[in-house]
């Protein structure tokens, strides 16, 4: 049970850390987002918004890090 505890009190402060992170550089981050591939659909009552691009981009750079890591070990 403890080590569940561990990995959940390292899963937060990562979440926590990468919002810091995301927060500063939201200015250089704009296009993410704004993709190529992003599906932006819209009237005057209803917006829908499903980002293809950007989840195949941040899921890329995911498994690259945890390659990398395991890579390490």
């Amino acid at each position: 049970m403890k080590d569940i505890s561990k990995w959940l009190i390292i899963i937060g402060m990562t979440t926590v850390a990468l919002g810091f992170i995301l927060n500063i550089f939201s200015d250089k981050l704009g296009w993410l987002g704004r993709l190529p591939g992003d599906i932006r659909l819209g009237s005057k009552n209803v917006r829908f918004y499903f980002p293809i691009s950007t989840l195949i981009i941040i899921n890329l750079v995911i498994y690259l890090i945890m390659r990398l890591i395991s890579w390490l070990k």
